[in-house]
């Protein structure tokens, strides 16, 4: 047990995929897994360790936020022994090459956060996932026949930002990025860090450009191409 996760050693399989919603991680499991059992529930933040195909695979939610998945990922790596976490979230995008339900894999991840150089010293703006990963999960989409598209992810501290420090379009021209969201950049960090691997599959949620946005019960139901593409990407790694 550790302060936020109650599972026992043992309970979560080698690959977690993380949603950050907790009635995702719910929908998932009961959706995709075969046999699932809760296995940890601190703060209703729900995780599950089922069968996909008959290989062991556990999803857990993340919380909202790098501090919240900072917590939750390096817990799973350091003291439950998990190699793998794929985070499967929602993203904003900031082009029309992204639109709505649209599969993105995040092919680098930048952020003004100071997440990773308070926790570990690491001083850049951008970092990357696993690249044997994310080959990995393009290999496994086109065998799917899934369109998974490499991005660049802007991932962020603030949802709600002060109009004074920069349109959406200045934001997406100064970070160089195509889509927000809010957890990968910590994860990403917490991977290479600890030497395990990581890697940040999205769908994309609304769109700045377009104004069409998804509701919450449709972010939480609707995203069967992306949990399908990371269920059979975490059985064969």
């Amino acid at each position: 047990m550790t302060p936020h996760i109650s599972a026992p050693q043992g309970a979560f399989a080698k690959t977690v995929l993380m949603p950050g919603d907790p009635l995702r991680a719910k929908f998932i499991s009961e959706t995709f897994l075969t046999d699932p059992q809760l296995v940890t529930s601190v703060r209703n933040v729900y995780g599950y360790t089922g069968t996909y195909k008959g290989v062991p695979v556990t999803v857990m939610a993340s919380g909202m936020g790098m501090p919240s998945i900072g917590i939750y990922s390096y817990e799973l790596y350091n003291f439950y022994g998990v190699e793998n976490i794929i985070r499967i979230g929602s993203a904003g995008s900031y082009t029309d090459r992204l639109n709505v339900m649209d599969v993105v894999l995040a092919e680098v991840a930048y952020s003004d956060s100071s997440y990773a150089l308070i926790q570990g010293g690491y001083p850049d703006k951008t970092i990357l996932p696993s690249p044997e990963v994310n080959a990995h999960i393009l290999s496994t989409a086109q065998e799917l026949g899934i369109d998974c598209k490499l991005c660049r992810v802007h991932s962020s501290d603030v949802f709600y930002g002060d109009p004074s420090q920069g349109t959406w379009q200045e934001i997406a021209s100064r970070t160089n990025t195509e889509c927000v969201e809010m957890e990968s950049f910590a994860l990403f960090h917490n991977a290479n860090m600890l030497g395990k691997r990581a890697a940040c599959i999205l769908t994309i949620s609304d769109s700045f450009s377009s104004h069409v946005e998804l509701t919450s019960e449709e972010r939480q139901n609707s995203f069967t191409t992306m949990m399908r593409l990371a269920l059979e990407s975490a059985i064969t790694l």
